[in-house]
């Protein structure tokens, strides 16, 4: 494919000085804003990406509303668990955790039941927690405990309270203990303690990411130093994949359903909605403590672990974008190098989803904020220094159309009028005095043209910066005199009557004579061309303070909100000049425009569709003495 243009980059180390100083603010924006939108996108990641069925190794066994409905409340549970553990042992779960702290001394007849029921479970963990400011322990009572592992239940949350972690261990001064869901996960593989792999990585916001090893399984662990915390991401599942419940009540009331807990790791708390303080928040909306951990149990046993990327490879990968950005603005041409950095975004918003699909976690932020903010510095650097040439070959080519239109629509009344006077003498026999007023004819609109040629290049000129504006004393009665002169046999032709309202004779404004003149006669002629037939066009002058307003009234077709606000664009014309069967390019007002606007001043425009139209020229005043204000003037 041929490109009709080609631009020179004539500065490629500001370019890339340019893309340096973005990809700086990028990392800093991340740095500030990234939390939180990581954990956005985190979130809605999860959502998003549904791991491989698995089958569960664990099943929970729920303290739901109808196991305290029938045991009247939370403070009667250990009956109904000493009851479910002995129907629990007829099918020999792998590993039983109960999430229910049982630190408190009940009814010494439930006790008893229920520490007999412990003692004659295997491989069973028990709940602890740390209290008083994370001082104490509050431990099962010794009788419960005696034959069990302890693994504590402490939420770790981030800041919007959602849960996305588990803490591996957590400890006071004297005593440490592993999450319940790490211990259950030990005992099911018969490993006591894990071991220490060698994996120290570098990751944002100060983590170290290490490893634990138990039997063939490594699990990657968030180290944070401050507070000292060792931390595993849950993957956690949709609600239509998660660990499959089993009320307590219903296993109590058929014992035989106990055989689905064969094998299993069975994880034992409440699920009951009136007890919210065992619901925590994870990316899922609300979800009881018990299924938190039994995840962090699936997520340990199928290894689905979300691992984070390093620092290092996450900044190769934003300069791999980076780069990508710099040489598509470099060297694509046109739209295709927009179509590129399109292409670009849309990589760099979909990398961290890909990662996520593959158990890696790449933070959303740092690409998103390279990829934009280098798009941005490279599609205007492109703008502003590839296209400047663009900008004046085509400003050329505009310019040279103009002209052609001037010439069409401003010279074709002296050109014509040049015309058939010269047919006239040529063809017909006329008298000298008749032959000596054509000639005078041809003469005037000769020099017409010209000065009308010398406008147009002067208008050019002064809005390309290449002449400087004349500054004179224009008397606007004098000025308005000539132009209502000069219209007034167009106006005579279509019966339209043409007033001139009093002008103070020493109103005056400072500028170019003849394109001031030039300026107020299209105006003029403009009024008289679109007016209809036997109607009234006013003029009229005077100062308002520093200003001078010159008016130009009619009764013609008048134009609606829209159109006023595109009417001094180059070549528009409204729907109704152009059905009125005038001719015109749509020029002229643009014209004039620049005209007014070189002397400082503006044009106000008021119409209405069939009521007519009101343009007035606002320019500054001549600094003269006695000059009558529009309130003297009233």
């Amino acid at each position: 494919m041929r490109f009709p243009f080609r631009v020179g980059w004539n500065s490629t180390a500001s370019y890339v000085g340019l893309l340096a100083a973005s990809f700086a603010l990028a990392l800093f924006t991340s740095y500030i804003l990234g939390p939180q939108i990581n954990i956005y996108a985190y979130d809605a990641m999860f959502r998003a990406a549904r791991p491989l069925p698995i089958r569960p190794e664990s099943l929970i066994l729920a303290i739901d509303e109808l196991t305290l409905m029938d045991c009247g409340g939370i403070r009667g549970i250990r009956r109904p668990i000493a009851k479910a553990l002995r129907a629990l042992a007829t099918a020999r779960p792998k590993v039983v955790a109960i999430d229910v702290i049982l630190a408190d001394q009940g009814a010494p007849a439930e006790d008893a039941a229920l520490a007999g029921a412990l003692q004659s479970t295997a491989n069973l963990v028990l709940s602890t927690e740390l209290i008083d400011g994370d001082r104490i322990w509050e431990n099962p009572r010794p009788e419960f405990a005696q034959n069990a592992k302890l693994g504590h239940v402490s939420a770790a949350p981030d800041g919007d309270s959602v849960t996305r972690k588990i803490l591996l261990y957590q400890h006071n001064s004297r005593e440490q203990h592993g999450a319940l869901a790490l211990e259950a996960f030990l005992l099911s593989r018969g490993v006591a303690t894990p071991r220490e792999a060698l994996d120290f990585t570098a990751l944002r916001g100060g983590l170290i990411r290490s490893e634990l090893a138990v039997g063939d399984v490594t699990i990657p662990v968030l180290e944070e130093k401050r507070p000292k915390r060792r931390l595993m991401r849950v993957r956690f599942f949709p609600p239509d994949m998660t660990v499959p419940v089993v009320s307590m009540k219903r296993l109590l009331d058929d014992p035989a359903a106990a055989a689905q807990f064969a094998g299993k790791v069975v994880f034992i708390g409440v699920t009951a909605n009136s007890e919210t303080h065992d619901r925590l928040f994870t990316p899922f909306g609300l979800t009881p403590g018990i299924a938190i951990n039994a995840a962090a149990f699936e997520t340990m046993a199928h290894r689905l672990f979300l691992t984070d990327v390093g620092n290092q490879w996450e900044n190769l990968i934003v300069l791999c974008l980076l780069a990508a950005i710099g040489l598509a603005f470099r060297y694509l041409p046109g739209w295709w190098a927009y179509a590129a950095g399109a292409l670009i975004l849309f990589t760099a918003t979909l990398i961290p989803y890909v990662f996520f699909t593959h158990q890696l976690v790449f933070p959303f932020a740092t690409s998103f904020f390279v990829a934009w903010l280098g798009t941005l510095t490279a599609a205007s650097y492109y703008h502003l220094v590839v296209r400047r040439n663009l900008r004046v070959e085509q400003a050329s080519r505009e310019r040279y159309q103009q002209a052609m239109h001037f010439v069409t629509h401003e010279m074709r009344t002296p050109l014509s009028a040049i015309q058939g006077s010269s047919e006239l003498i040529s063809r017909y026999s006329l008298t000298e005095e008749k032959r000596h007023q054509i000639a005078l004819l041809i003469n005037s609109e000769s020099k017409r043209l010209a000065r009308m040629v010398e406008i147009f290049l002067n208008v050019e000129r002064l809005s390309a910066g290449q002449m400087e504006l004349k500054r004179e004393a224009i008397n606007v009665k004098e000025m308005m005199d000539i132009c209502v002169q000069r219209v007034r046999p167009l106006a005579e032709r279509k019966h339209i009557g043409i007033t001139l309202e009093a002008i103070p004779e020493d109103l005056n404004v400072t500028g170019d004579r003849e394109l001031m003149e030039y300026a107020c006669y299209n105006l003029l002629t403009n009024a008289v061309k679109y007016s209809p037939q036997r109607t009234e066009v006013t003029t009229s002058a005077w100062r308002d303070e520093a200003l001078v307003r010159i008016a130009v009234k009619d009764q013609g077709i008048g134009m609606d909100h829209k159109e006023v606000k595109q009417i001094f664009q180059k070549f528009y014309r409204t729907k109704k000049a152009e059905e009125s069967g005038e001719a015109g390019t749509g020029i002229g007002l643009s014209i004039v425009q620049q005209i007014v606007e070189q002397h400082g001043g503006r044009i106000e425009v008021t119409s209405r569709p069939g009521a007519g139209s009101c343009f007035t020229v606002v320019v500054p005043a001549r600094a003269v003495a006695q000059v009558p204000t529009a309130a003297e003037r009233h």
